[in-house]
């Protein structure tokens, strides 16, 4: 067998057996398959698809190409939630506090962000001292004594995704179906968690650009959990629009901060409160109804925000330590009307170029710059309103960049639902 041949079947639409596909994989991982010829197979991939089989193959040799956790010393069962990336998704702040205030145990490796998207990592780490490496042995124990514990992926936990991942980010494969679903998910269950729950964005600031290569994914996603007989259910939710109305590390932690004290974006709540509820009915046997009071009693009473300030603490972060830029510039509408379309991708390019993001993962992020809306989708603008706050440090912006990330028009359009399916 050759990586030469591996390539000509997926090219003629054939179905790569275990064997090929751990061949390929251990191969590239192991140097002796080189760059080009991987690039050569995600494209045929990327193309012409994988059957289940392979896909369910894939991700497996994928989770034994390094560490899996083994978190059978935490008491309880145990909930991971992932996202598929957007403008503005600062969702596990809030959902992860707010379910440990519950007694839901939270075991959760988290991303830095890459491209227009953020991560949690990078927005946890805009707390001065939050330390997000911890062992194994204080990750368990943490959860053990809080219920929750947000750290970075450890260095070898699937490392072959990793290095594909890298690959796929530079040869255009990052939209394969197959590709998202298997590295995800691999992730996933090399984490140890019981329940998976999936945040899949789909929309104009989101990698799934239509509902039906959401729902595809959605469905993979599934598949493999079920495989794994790991519950895994998918919210498919619409990122047309930036998630709440901060966008960038240090203005999102404190908007998560509002959402924990009761007082957070309506359309953030939403979805936070819906993968809540799908979770407490799954490991509580909560009815959704009264999932929901029992969420927005903790939200009211203060009890997620303290959840939180308990994590922060219990990591060496100081809470009182998140600034943003001082260097702050309104931008103001040129014209009155309804305002029926926000392009997430540009704002969060926008924020990604000010210095919110990186473009590899090696650049350096500034914690304290971002951009606030001021109005959503579906909100009345009169001419010179504020429609946003950019906050700077060292680089410059293009105010009529910005202003055509908003389309404002005569007449109002009907505003596209936040929540559009639940997959399982």
């Amino acid at each position: 067998m050759t990586i030469i041949d591996v390539i000509n079947r997926k090219k003629a639409f054939k179905e790569l057996s275990r064997e090929e596909l751990e061949f390929t994989i251990n191969g590239y991982l192991e140097g002796s398959i080189k760059d080009y010829q991987m690039s050569a197979l995600l494209m045929a991939i990327l193309l012409n698809g994988m059957t289940d089989k392979e896909i369910i193959d894939l991700t497996d040799i994928m989770v034994k190409s390094g560490d899996v956790l083994d978190l059978s010393k935490i008491d309880g069962i145990i909930a991971d939630k992932h996202s598929t990336g957007g403008v503005g998704d600062k969702v596990t702040l809030v959902l992860a506090p707010l379910l440990a205030s519950l007694g839901i145990k939270i075991a959760k490796m988290s991303g830095r962000g890459l491209g227009h998207t953020g991560g949690t990592i990078d927005k946890l780490e805009s707390i001065k001292g939050f330390n997000t490496k911890l062992s194994e042995e204080e990750f368990i124990n943490q959860v053990n004594k809080i219920n929750i514990a947000l750290v970075s992926q450890t260095a070898n936990l699937v490392p072959a995704d990793k290095k594909i991942y890298a690959l796929r980010d530079v040869t255009g494969t990052v939209d394969s179906i197959p590709l998202i679903a298997s590295s995800v998910m691999s992730k996933k269950i090399a984490s140890g968690a019981d329940i998976i729950l999936i945040d899949v964005k789909v929309g104009n600031g989101a990698l799934m650009k239509n509902l039906d290569d959401a729902k595809k994914l959605a469905e993979k996603m599934v598949k493999i959990g079920n495989a794994y007989r790991k519950p895994t259910i998918c919210l498919i939710t619409n990122m047309e629009e930036p998630l709440g109305y901060a966008i960038g590390n240090s203005l999102e932690v404190l908007e998560a901060i509002d959402t924990l004290n009761g007082k957070g974006p309506s359309d953030l709540l939403e979805v936070v409160i819906t993968l809540a509820s799908i979770i407490i009915g799954a490991v509580k046997k909560i009815p959704n109804g009264d999932a929901q009071k029992l969420l927005f009693k903790q939200l009211n009473n203060k009890e997620a925000y303290k959840k939180f300030e308990e994590l922060v603490k219990a990591q060496s972060g100081d809470i009182n330590s998140i600034k943003v830029s001082d260097k702050v510039f309104s931008i103001r509408s040129d014209k009155k009307g309804y305002v029926n379309k926000i392009n997430a991708l540009k704002l969060g390019e926008i924020a990604k170029q000010i210095g919110a993001g990186r473009s590899t993962l090696e650049d350096k992020i500034d914690y304290e710059v971002g951009i606030v809306l001021n109005k959503k989708v579906g909100d009345y603008v009169e001419k010179e309103e504020e429609l946003a706050k950019v906050y700077l440090s060292d680089k410059d912006i293009s105010i009529s960049e910005i202003l055509s990330c908003f389309i404002i028009e005569d007449e109002l359009k009907e505003k596209p639902k936040l929540i559009l399916d639940i997959i399982k």
